[in-house]
Order: structure tokens, then C-alpha cells, then sequence
């Protein structure tokens, strides 16, 4: 089996990822009415916008030919069923989503669901980034988890 991605492509994946959320997040904002949603979807927004310019930093390393550790077949066999199953690293499906949200509930589950995938997702790009850039993803994955905490806790109220 040949080499599905390169390990530039799995990150301009994250970005796109990130760049779906920040959409998302900000058609959620325009779309409640409940102010400390809109307050929560802004921050995650800015948030996400952050976590772009995170992987950019770290795609210049993917295309400065730096060696990566590249990992087995099975391994971007993996990373490409991730890939075709997470809606968000599909271009210009942030924006789309947030639209046919139909209440607040659902606005939390979708984003809820939308940083457990990008956590489960960040983890598979630690397998090709360097050594140096894994503190960077690390670093993400904790940001998520600390999304996933906050809007669990903000589901409690719905």
C-alpha cells in the first residue's frame, strides 16, 4: 500500500479543521441569542484562529524538507479513515453546519462532538511531526480538551 498523505497534508488537514471550527463557532455566535453562548462561541473562535496559526507554524517545518518520522502503511491508512470520517477537514463546511443548527442544545452537542474528533484527530498528527513540533500539538490537544470540559459543563444547563 502506498503512502496515503504526506505529513504536510495531514497538517494542512488540522488547519483546515481549524479553520471549519472557527467558522462554525462564529455562525453559532451570530445564531444564539443566549449571551454567554455568544461570549463562549467568540472565545472559541479567537481560540481557533490561534490554533491556525499554530499549524502554519508547523506546516513551514513540513516544507523547509525537515525530516519527519514517518510512520507505517497501516498508519496513513488510519489517518485517511480519520480523515474521510471528520466532516471539518472537508473545505468550507464550518459555516454550513453552524446554519442548520436548530437550537442552542444542539449547537453544544455538535461543538461537544466537533473538539472530541479534533483531539482524537491531533493525536494521529503527533505520528509526523517532528520531535520539536509535538509540544506545539500537545499543547493544542490540552486547548481542546479544555473546550470539550467548558461546553460539557455548558450542556449541564440545557
Amino acid at each position: 500500500m502506498e503512502n496515503v498523505f504526506s505529513a504536510s497534508e495531514i497538517v494542512k488537514m488540522g488547519i483546515e479543521i481549524e479553520r471549519n471550527g472557527q467558522d462554525f463557532y462564529n455562525g453559532l455566535m451570530q445564531k444564539t441569542r443566549d449571551i454567554k453562548l455568544q461570549d463562549i462561541f467568540s472565545l472559541l473562535a479567537q481560540e481557533e484562529e490561534k490554533h491556525i496559526h499554530a499549524f502554519e507554524d508547523i506546516l513551514k517545518a513540513t516544507q523547509a524538507g525537515q525530516d519527519w518520522g514517518m510512520e507505517s502503511d497501516d498508519y496513513y491508512a488510519y489517518m485517511r479513515s480519520l480523515s474521510e470520517q471528520y466532516v471539518f477537514t472537508k473545505e468550507n463546511t464550518g459555516k454550513g453546519i453552524a446554519a442548520s443548527i436548530r437550537d442552542e442544545k444542539e449547537a453544544i452537542e455538535k461543538a461537544i462532538n466537533f473538539e472530541k474528533e479534533s483531539i482524537i484527530f491531533y493525536d494521529g498528527i503527533k505520528k509526523v511531526v517532528l520531535e520539536s513540533e509535538k509540544k506545539i500539538v500537545d499543547a493544542l490537544i490540552e486547548q481542546e480538551k479544555n473546550h470539550l470540559e467548558r461546553l460539557s459543563a455548558l450542556k449541564e444547563g440545557f
